[in-house]
């Protein structure tokens, strides 16, 4: 069951590493959503790519990510804790967030390893699909970015009373109902089609409530 705490304390002893391991939402945010529409503009206008193929990558390489997102949730943030090392993995990573899911500090990766990822997707993308990867690499730079805006929102802000409620609900049920269970954040798609949806739904109003 998740903490309702704010702060999550320190993680490391040395100054320098526990401050890596924090950052405020707005850093990351502009990073990525700066250099996904910097790398989609770079490819309609420097690159003379077709406007029309470019957007329909742009929206394809930010579809993708929510796959990747639910992937990288289940396998890696949740790995199987085999040994001590991986279970102190698995906890800096993500155990940290489930025991102080409303630390705003820590829902977000630091700015140096915002900047490796963006740099390793979009090198990435670019050798898989040639000019056209710099489009989808955009576009999956805006589907983290969007990602990142929802986690936080979702943590600090009341679940909306309107569609996007079903979100809030959704990611709850991993916190505070079934951590096993409803591993995307952004979107429950890919639980319905992978069917991980939480198994016990007895009780769920009730924990949800009490969250």
């Amino acid at each position: 069951m998740a903490k309702n705490v704010s702060d999550s304390g320190r993680v490391f002893k040395n100054p320098i590493l526990e401050a890596l391991t924090r950052t405020h939402i707005a850093i990351p945010l502009t990073l990525f959503y700066g250099s996904g529409l910097a790398v989609l503009i770079y490819a309609v206008v420097h690159l003379r790519m077709p406007v029309m193929g470019s957007i329909i990558l742009f929206l394809a390489g930010a579809f993708f990510f929510t796959l990747v997102e639910y992937l990288v949730h289940r396998y890696f943030y949740h790995m199987e804790a085999s040994s001590a090392s991986r279970k102190r993995i698995q906890y800096l990573f993500h155990g940290v967030h489930h025991d102080h899911p409303r630390d705003k500090k820590r829902l977000a990766l630091p700015p140096i390893m915002t900047v490796l990822v963006a740099i390793m997707f979009i090198g990435l993308f670019r050798l898989l699909m040639g000019l056209e990867g710099y489009a989808f690499g955009g576009g999956f730079m805006v589907g983290y970015a969007s990602y990142l805006y929802i986690h936080y929102a979702i943590h600090i802000i009341k679940p909306p009373k309107n569609f996007l409620n079903v979100i809030w609900k959704h990611h709850n049920l991993h916190h505070f109902v079934d951590s096993e269970g409803a591993f995307g954040v952004s979107s429950p798609f890919w639980d319905h089609v992978f069917r991980t949806m939480p198994r016990d739904r007895r009780g769920i109003a009730e924990k949800l409530k009490s969250a």
